[in-house]
């Protein structure tokens, strides 16, 4: 019995996959990475701006009512870092290495979720811009004009605000069975 219990699939598992996917295909948007926003495109660059995804995405899922919500923003959590674990050793870190640099990824999504959640809560589109400016372009808020960056960070918080309220829009039977619809990036 204990062995058909490990090989079970958790209920939420594939639903996880798929929007996690999507928060990806969402992250990947050129838009983010051209002269309108910025972001560096770096494999940092990439990783939070994935995290600032799936951060929207847990949000919607977390705060539902429906308490299977939660159960499937664990389910995107997970699929994150069971990305995250195996994108690293197809990067070639070493297996001992492997489990130290997920932890310390998890523990940088996690702080930065929760800046961006309390910024979202507050409908403080200026708290985002700085934890934004922080987090993907690790400049301190108070000197954004100094990296040359322009209003691409305020204009991410803007669409990371769309996004998020686009998301609390969005039918939570839909999102349990793995469907979402990210918003377009504004045009240029």
């Amino acid at each position: 019995m204990g062995l058909l219990r490990m090989l079970r699939r958790r209920p939420h598992e594939r639903a996880g996959f798929a929007l996690y996917t999507a928060a990806v295909t969402a992250a990947r948007a050129p838009w983010h990475y051209g002269p309108a926003i910025g972001v560096p495109d770096t494999l940092d660059g990439r990783f939070d701006l994935i995290g600032l995804q799936v951060a929207l995405l847990i949000r919607r899922l977390r705060t539902d009512p429906d308490p299977r919500g939660a159960a499937a923003a664990q389910a995107v959590f997970d699929a994150m870092f069971a990305d995250m674990d195996v994108t690293l050793r197809e990067m070639g870190v070493g297996d001992l290495a492997v489990g130290k640099r997920v932890k310390r990824m998890w523990e940088a999504f996690h702080g930065r979720a929760r800046a961006y959640e309390a910024a979202l809560d507050a409908g403080d589109a200026a708290a985002l811009r700085a934890a934004l400016l922080r987090n993907l372009w690790r400049v301190e808020p108070e000197a954004p004009e100094a990296a040359g960056l322009g209003d691409g960070p305020a204009r991410l918080a803007a669409a990371a605000m769309r996004t998020a309220a686009a998301l609390a829009g969005q039918d939570v039977g839909a999102l349990l069975g793995g469907q979402v619809d990210f918003p377009l990036p504004e045009p240029a």
